[in-house]
């Protein structure tokens, strides 16, 4: 089947890779436009412009769907379908009544409609989430559903290792849609939850909250955004962390024990993995240890 891929992410990179290599190879990738990247802000290609190189797939770049330049490449390539995945855009008219589009979405349908349904089954504390194959239409994923298959979330998963997986599964289920053509059924919209953007206040572990909670949102922004502590007015990213049944008061840090615990409203978080501001990355031993020297040397000064 002669398709179009629009994709942008690393997570749609694993999905083109399995398109690519299947019997519907792209006649064309559309990704977004490069962007400055880094701290030294280089210019720099998306994931999904970068695989289609590599590949050796055309590829398109424009600032728009809307382009006109972009709806004659598209049109140029005859698709018979276009197929989405994490592009980062809202598709509209023409495109969304010229050509049939299947997006995959890493979420159970119709729960975790939006931009980060991976973080938010991971901060919930589901147990299982899955991939969806769906129709795009003109509202946020609420399409009809045509394959959609479920997968065990593991007590200790991570952002990076369950999309990891979910990027793996929908590369499969999205060349099975192709190949098998079954039918869509459409959403309950009884059952619809949104998984809203990640924005600085969920990166930051409330100490008001539990801490079960905070561990979980540690994991889910791991090692893609990263959630921190702000103690004594510096930023602190924690990469691992791990719900401690009890410890100091809510919003103080321990570092008595030799490791590095935070208080919570309920139980306390021992931060495994710590990223000090202006430093490496360390264990939360080496964080205490440095901070303990360096508290040595000021007294010395004294």
């Amino acid at each position: 089947m002669r398709t179009v891929y629009l994709g942008t992410s690393e997570f749609a990179v694993t999905v083109l890779h399995k398109l690519a290599a299947s019997s519907h190879r792209p006649a064309l990738v559309i990704s977004r436009p490069d962007r400055p990247r880094g701290r030294g802000r280089r210019l720099g290609s998306p994931p999904v412009a970068e695989a289609a190189r590599q590949l050796g797939l055309k590829l398109a770049q424009p600032e728009s769907l809307d382009d006109p330049v972009a709806l004659r490449l598209i049109a140029a390539a005859a698709p018979e379908v276009i197929c989405v995945c994490a592009f980062g855009a809202m598709i509209r008219e023409p495109l969304l009544s010229s050509y049939e589009l299947l997006n995959v979405h890493p979420s159970l349908l119709p729960r975790w409609r939006g931009a980060a349904p991976i973080e938010r089954a991971l901060m919930a504390g589901d147990e299982r989430t899955g991939v969806s194959i769906m129709r795009v239409c003109a509202q946020l994923d609420a399409g009809p559903v045509c394959l959609q298959e479920a997968v065990e979330v593991a007590p200790d998963e991570t952002y990076g290792s369950l999309a990891a997986r979910l990027a793996e599964l929908g590369g499969r289920l999205l060349v099975r849609a192709l190949e098998e053509r079954p039918p869509c059924r459409e959403q309950d919209e009884t059952r619809v939850t949104y998984a809203e953007k990640i924005t600085a206040r969920d990166r930051l572990l409330d100490p008001a909250r539990s801490a079960r909670e905070l561990e979980r949102v540690v994991r889910a922004l791991h090692p893609h955004v990263g959630a921190f502590i702000e103690i004594a007015g510096e930023r602190l990213g924690v990469r691992a962390a791990r719900a401690l049944p009890g410890g100091p008061a809510a919003g103080e840090l321990s570092l008595e024990s030799g490791r590095p615990i935070f208080g919570c409203a309920d139980g306390a978080l021992e931060l495994l993995v710590v990223h000090p501001p202006g430093r490496r990355v360390m264990s939360g031993e080496e964080y205490v240890r440095g901070r303990l020297s360096r508290a040595r040397l000021g007294r010395r000064d004294d």
